[in-house]
């Protein structure tokens, strides 16, 4: 199989390497990522200037994947229309260094990539590890295999117009309890703001969040990670919202 690697992170960042490394032999990689870190950027593509497309690392050094100057989107694109000799059969997009579970989904860098290949009509898997911090890669590298072995064998059926979000609980492999077919939580990061000054004096702001969760029922994303088991959730483009969409054709809105 001919498989397209990238990320959110960077080029430069652990995770997309542990996924290259875990892959490998199963196929023939080319590795496509942002020139550095462009978490939390969602689906953001670039028209306000050039790309700009180089290997890295810099030669001599052996090469390993080409760095991007814009967006995991970006990459997506480019690398697919532009710089791949062949369209791949399958994205991988991560692994992500912290979750993408609940509404983080619809922020992040690293299953944007993801719907990206959608959008171009390729599957895609998006692999993000729940830590930021002493992560466990050897974790992420065994399950990241293991799924795309399947996929790959023809065991499991991933197609064009759904990606597979996976979120991978920072424990060992031993402590993980299976895989977990799981729906998008709605739990959220509330986000407050500390007021600072930059080098130059003027005031700016600097953002964190605290995780609420909001008493999601069973099957969630959050509830799967929470109880130690790898949490994979089928996400597909279309964002409708059938049932509100049916309520309001009872009684549409009329001029």
């Amino acid at each position: 199989m001919n498989y397209l690697l990238t990320n959110d992170d960077g080029i430069q960042a652990d995770g997309i390497r542990v996924l290259a490394d875990a892959v490998r032999d199963l196929g023939t990689l080319h590795v496509v990522a942002p020139d550095g870190e462009r978490s939390a950027i969602a689906q953001a593509i670039t028209l306000d200037r050039p790309l700009y497309a180089d290997p890295w690392p810099a030669p001599p050094a052996p090469p390993f994947g080409t760095a991007v100057s814009g967006t995991p989107a970006d990459c997506v694109k480019i690398g697919i229309r532009q710089l791949l000799p062949t369209p791949p059969d399958l994205v991988l997009s991560g692994i992500n260094l912290g979750p993408n579970a609940g509404i983080s989904v619809l922020y992040s860098g690293t299953v944007s990539a993801a719907t990206e290949a959608l959008i171009l009509g390729y599957p895609a898997i998006a692999f993000s590890l729940t830590t930021f911090t002493d992560p466990c890669w050897d974790t992420a590298a065994r399950v990241a295999r293991r799924i795309v072995e399947q996929v790959a064998s023809g065991g499991l059926r991933l197609t064009p117009d759904t990606l597979w979000n996976v979120n991978i609980p920072n424990v060992p492999y031993a402590a993980l309890r299976g895989i977990r077919l799981s729906r998008m939580g709605e739990s959220r990061f509330i986000e407050h703001y500390t007021p600072v000054r930059d080098a130059a004096g003027r005031p700016c702001w600097t953002m964190q969040g605290d995780l609420v969760e909001l008493g999601d029922p069973d099957g969630t994303d959050l509830q799967a990670l929470r109880e130690n088991c790898v949490s994979l959730t089928p996400i597909r483009l279309d964002r409708t919202h059938h049932a509100a969409l049916a309520s309001l054709r009872r009684n549409p809105p009329a001029l």
